[in-house]
């Protein structure tokens, strides 16, 4: 299973792989606007229209501040809740380890927002049939033995791109040879159940606003089933359950009209009378 890897020491914060990602994926530029608080990456987050953010996190380290940036992106989950969420089934986990996105099948229900515990997904508020929109790790791309755009455009290799196992040895690597460099962490390697993108940083996690209250392999840790096998039947029921209650809905709707124009014409022939 293929995984990125993020190194945020070796990040200059050029916005390359913004710019990459925009271009691979035909992402129109947004408007934006300075914002006096932590962060003054630009734009401010993600959105329908940008999949991916480069931070700009000021960080006091030992008695001076530094630049420290982070990225913002899909994870890629190995047990991705909101493919769990999806009632129709639009987004799915591939073998290749995207988790891939079809915006022809979903229904703008925005279930996956509520169930992603990086609140990821991004719903499209300006369109008047609203979709979902998040980074795909370029898995047509992948798919075709490359990488993603914004790995490939990676000027300092601090996004590389490989095999999973790989890049979590490389990270405990570079962890052991530089162990007052790194956060003795690989953030990704173990949150909710390990995921596709994976971060190290010389600061905590949560300067770079990375939630860091995550379970740690919650999902391994049920012998026999996951909560996505339980909540799964139920969620891609949905669809039917509405379609039959919009017959049902429907039906008893033609009932109820059928026996008020009844009443009206037996009330008319009377009246005639």
């Amino acid at each position: 299973m293929k995984a990125m890897l993020i190194d945020s020491t070796r990040c200059i914060g050029c916005r390359g792989c913004q710019i990459a990602c925009k271009q691979w994926n035909e992402l129109p530029a947004e408007q934006t606007t300075f914002f006096a608080s932590k962060g003054y990456q630009n734009p401010r987050d993600l959105s329908s229209k940008t999949w991916t953010v480069i931070t700009y996190n000021e960080v006091q380290i030992q008695d001076r501040f530094e630049w420290v940036f982070g990225k913002l992106q899909c994870f890629h989950c190995n047990i991705p809740a909101c493919a769990t969420a999806c009632p129709v089934g639009a987004l799915w986990k591939t073998e290749e380890g995207p988790v891939a996105y079809d915006a022809n099948i979903c229904l703008g229900c925005r279930y996956c927002q509520l169930a992603c515990p990086f609140l990821v997904p991004r719903f499209e508020w300006d369109r008047i049939f609203p979709k979902i929109m998040k980074c795909t790790m370029c898995d047509d791309r992948v798919v075709a033995g490359l990488e993603p755009a914004c790995s490939k455009v990676c000027p300092t290799d601090a996004i590389i791109f490989g095999d999973r196992e790989v890049l979590v040895a490389e990270a405990e690597n570079r962890i052991s040879l530089n162990p007052r460099g790194y956060v003795h962490h690989i953030y990704g390697k173990d949150e909710v159940g390990g995921t596709c993108v994976m971060h190290l940083s010389n600061v905590p996690f949560e300067e770079l606003a990375y939630q860091t209250n995550l379970p740690q392999k919650a999902f391994a840790n049920l012998p026999a089933k996951t909560p996505a096998d339980y909540s799964k039947p139920a969620m891609h029921a949905i669809p039917f359950v509405l379609t039959g209650l919009g017959i049902a809905l429907g039906a008893v709707s033609w009932v109820v009209n059928r026996r008020m124009e009844n009443e009206r014409n037996t009330q008319s022939k009377e009246g005639a009378k």
